[in-house]
């Protein structure tokens, strides 16, 4: 055996064999990266009840509470008592602000009965909108059809009217 000879062969051997190993990791990132594009968001709807609630749901929150800190605008007051007025509606629509994944909620009726929905515009538009469809006699799932293509959107909070 010839002094240094083993040393220049395990390094060449070793350097084939991490070339391969990183040349499939990079494979496989770009696979699921190329497969990201094909993922369908309109699959992607937020957890909501498909039937009205078999029980008694928590108070949206009224009167004094729609004061203080989370209550500095006229609509966010006015979205909390349109909710209150459709509580099982809500119960059956999604929050595509996803605060089912971030605070564990199951529907948009669940972000009225604390404060979150006065701090997020997409919570309200949603319950404004569903208020709006349901004094047109829309049901909870034609409702929830329109939530999902969107149709929110274009609610205008300060327009909002009970």
């Amino acid at each position: 055996m010839v002094p240094g000879r083993l040393c220049s062969v395990v390094p060449a051997r070793y350097h084939l064999y991490m070339k391969r190993v990183l040349g499939c990791l990079a494979v496989v990132l770009v696979a699921v990266a190329a497969s990201a594009q094909f993922a369908d968001p309109a699959n992607d709807i937020p957890a909501y009840n498909s039937a009205p609630p078999g029980r008694a749901l928590p108070p949206v929150l009224s009167g004094s509470q729609l004061a203080g800190p989370y209550f500095t605008h006229a609509y966010q007051a006015r979205t909390y008592q349109m909710a209150a007025k459709i509580p099982a509606v809500l119960h059956q629509q999604p929050c595509y602000c996803h605060c089912d994944r971030e605070m564990g909620h199951n529907s948009l009726h669940s972000c009225f009965e604390g404060t979150h929905g006065a701090a997020c515009a997409t919570c309200m538009k949603e319950a404004a909108y569903a208020y709006a469809q349901t004094k047109k006699g829309r049901t909870p799932a034609q409702i929830r059809a329109g939530i999902e293509r969107g149709e929110w959107t274009s609610i205008d909070l300060e327009k909002a009217t009970l």
